[in-house]
């Protein structure tokens, strides 16, 4: 077997590890947090009670919507009727009364009336329209639809669904039903159900995680740290995201991505600190802050390091102009700068203070403070004699994985995504049971009054539509008329794209084309269009921030692009599993035929910042043992070594919290679980475990070459204590 010559590439000089008193910036920091425990454990006290207060707050505070494409047409013409149609946008809610008689009976009648005066009750709703023979009232005459328009924004208008949607229901008597449905009702529904499967994912979550802890740490102590550094990071970000909610409107997904993040990051990095800690003590003469400095110059650069890219990749989210994704994006976010800040401030303080009893109840087998691990440097050793063997068997598995990926369709949830008891699939149903299956995905066209009549009779005539109703002129005389138009397939329906673009491009350049399904289409699209930058913009971070930090191009660049193989065998996996429904019946859903159109932005963006997270730790370990030694033997083996069990042991904790989420709630929570629990489980199993280590032994020290330009333009960053 021939490997590269890297007779050329020049070992660095090893570098002596310094003294205890020649820390870094970091440890510096963490000397001082230990050294003023009191100190420190105030200010956090003050800012998690201070922020923590709002925190009972969040599940009111932010916002169920935002889930558009911003300035496209559809949200155009939402903007319209809101303004100019008495609110009869598609934010509006739609109560239907479908009973076992004709409405016009006196008792279903005066249930229409009640239904009436309780939404016309709430200021969030502009006019309530009743039911109108030909175009809300069913041809069987059975059901019968109000529409209550919309007087706030979409954000307002789920709550006013929040509100409304119980005291509507109350209203059901023998033989007649009152359900609220609609987009806002929709949203309602969809976050109330995710929230739900969140908590009680969370809940399962906790004694798992836990209990992977005390195996990982040894000590009952050592591992009940994670869970102090998560809480503190949870309750600040909770607090600060309910703040921040009364400047702009923040999703609620954002508290629950955030709670998730918090709770796998804090244990990560927490992990990562207290295995150093205990090595830095184990059988030497350092006190407690001695020993945290040290820690705080190596593994902490790895966990600073760590933290920043997770933040860059979740920056590029950003770029999706939606309200939403930026929202989610930012919740998680403000999550990890929280968690960060702990781990490099509070747990440092608490590891000066705890000194050797961070030890305190450890299990009987376990030798205190070992940090070195034979097995996984045997398998180091292994991987060192055999790299073409494990790496090959590694590649082709991450490849066959990925190959079903070609075949990956997205689209916008359905209704079967909520629960079929919930109000806004109760009312969905029922309108399409009375009118049609295109009836819950009415299009609402704005156009100048002058060319209605034309535009009309243009949209019967086309291909996908089964009815125009007639010409709404706008009552305030700004000249808009609106047609709404029923099409002829389930608003789920791939052929509803088909009939909106061919709308778009054949009615008149001012005729504006819209509705909530076109809104999702309108989303749709633009995941779809941005997703090619996102992926770009966070590959290019993510290898920036590793150059910086290794200062070695090379291994930065794969260890970049090796990220790839467990992402897009995730969602190979995600295509088996969502799209093909393998394994369905076992998970409790059933499958829509595509993924959630957001997964491919927003779930790559999540993995590829945990999968950077495990890149960090060992290249940051390799890279110190690199520079001391010069040997990249040793510093492949000493990197798996020493931080492998913390790579493994952090991946079970996230395989196992990301699973939970698999097996509660309704289908996006599962979505989101099995493709980050699989990435996760892929990445750290095969990337991090078997490839990265293989490369890092083909490469030899190429790997770790700077070209000498590249040396002069690059801040000095080194990994050794001192």
């Amino acid at each position: 077997m021939s490997h590269p010559d890297t007779s050329l590439v020049k070992p660095p000089t090893p570098a002596p590890p310094g003294p205890p008193g020649r820390a870094g910036l970091l440890g510096r920091l963490g000397a001082w947090s230990a050294g003023h425990f009191k100190a420190v454990l105030v200010g956090w006290l003050l800012v998690v009670v201070g922020l923590g207060a709002f925190a009972p707050q969040v599940t009111s505070a932010l916002s169920g919507a935002g889930w558009q494409a911003n300035s496209s047409e559809s949200v155009k013409v939402r903007q319209l009727a809101e303004q100019h149609f008495a609110g009869n946008a598609s934010s509006a809610l739609q109560i239907v009364v479908a009973a076992d008689r004709p409405v016009t009976d006196p008792a279903v009648q005066q249930v229409i009336v009640k239904a009436e005066a309780v939404a016309a009750a709430d200021p969030r709703i502009s006019t309530v329209v009743p039911p109108q023979p030909g175009t809300t009232i069913s041809q069987d005459g059975r059901t019968a639809i109000l529409l209550a328009g919309a007087q706030a924004n979409p954000d307002d208008m789920v709550r006013a669904a929040d509100d409304l949607k119980g005291p509507l229901n109350a209203l059901s008597t023998d033989g007649v039903s009152v359900h609220a449905t609609g987009a806002s009702v929709l949203w309602s529904d969809f976050n109330k159900a995710n929230h739900d499967a969140m908590m009680k994912s969370e809940i399962m979550s906790w004694p798992v995680t836990l209990a992977i802890l005390v195996l990982a740490f040894g000590s009952l102590v050592a591992a009940g740290l994670p869970l102090l550094l998560t809480m503190a990071g949870l309750a600040a970000s909770a607090g600060s995201l309910v703040l921040i909610g009364h400047l702009f409107p923040v999703s609620i997904w954002a508290m629950n991505f955030a709670m998730m993040f918090a709770l796998a990051l804090g244990i990560d990095y927490a992990l990562f600190l207290v295995v150093r800690f205990r090595s830095a003590r184990m059988g030497r003469s350092l006190n407690s802050a001695e020993a945290v400095a040290e820690t705080m110059d190596t593994a902490g650069k790895a966990v600073l390091l760590s933290g920043a890219t997770v933040l860059v990749s979740l920056s590029a989210v950003m770029l999706v102009p939606s309200p939403a994704f930026r929202s989610m994006a930012g919740g998680i976010m403000l999550a990890v700068l929280f968690v960060l800040a702990a781990t490099l401030t509070l747990l440092p303080a608490v590891l000066g203070k705890l000194g050797h009893r961070v030890d305190a109840l450890a299990l009987p087998w376990v030798k205190s403070g070992e940090h070195r691990s034979p097995r996984f440097a045997a398998w180091g050793e292994r991987l060192w004699k055999h790299p073409v063997r494990y790496g090959a068997l590694a590649l082709a598995a991450l490849i066959a994985l990925a190959a079903p990926v070609i075949g990956l369709r997205t689209a916008m949830p359905s209704i079967t995504v909520i629960p079929a008891h919930d109000s806004a699939r109760a009312g969905y149903t029922a309108v399409q049971q009375a009118f049609g299956p295109g009836a819950p995905g009415t299009l609402q066209i704005i156009t100048p009054g002058g060319q209605a009549a034309s535009v009309g009779e243009q949209i019967a005539h086309t291909p996908g539509i089964a009815g125009v109703m007639p010409a709404q002129r706008a009552a305030d005389g700004s000249g808009w008329s609106m047609i709404q138009a029923v099409p002829t397939v389930d608003p789920s329906s791939p052929q509803l794209g088909s009939t909106v673009n061919t709308l778009r491009a054949e009615l008149p350049h001012d005729t504006l084309v819209g509705g909530a399904a076109v809104e999702n289409l309108d989303l749709q699209h633009l995941l779809t269009q941005k997703t090619p930058l996102v992926i770009g913009v966070v590959m290019a971070l993510g290898f920036l921030l590793l150059l910086i930090a290794l200062r070695a191009p090379l291994i930065s660049a794969l260890g970049t692009a090796a990220s790839l193989l467990s992402t897009g065998a995730a969602f190979g996996v995600a295509r088996l599993v969502f799209q093909d429904g393998h394994g369905a019946g076992l998970l409790g859903f059933k499958p829509q035929g595509f993924l959630d159109g957001w997964a491919p932005v927003f779930f790559f963006a999540m993995i590829f910042a945990i999968a950077m997270d495990y890149t960090v730790f060992l290249l940051a370990s390799a890279k110190e043992h690199y520079e001391r030694s010069g040997d990249p033997k040793e510093a492949m083996v000493g990197a798996l070594a020493h931080s492998g069990r913390v790579i493994f042991a952090a991946a079970g904790v996230m395989v196992a919290v990301f699973f939970t989420f698999a097996i509660s709630g309704p289908l996006p929570p599962k979505e989101m679980g099995i493709v980050l629990g699989v990435a996760v489980l892929l990445d750290a199993a095969l990337v991090r475990l078997v490839l990265l280590p293989v490369i890092l032994r083909l490469a030899g020290r190429a790997a770790w070459h700077t070209p000498a330009w590249l040396d002069r333009v690059l801040p000095k960053v080194t990994f050794p204590h001192g």
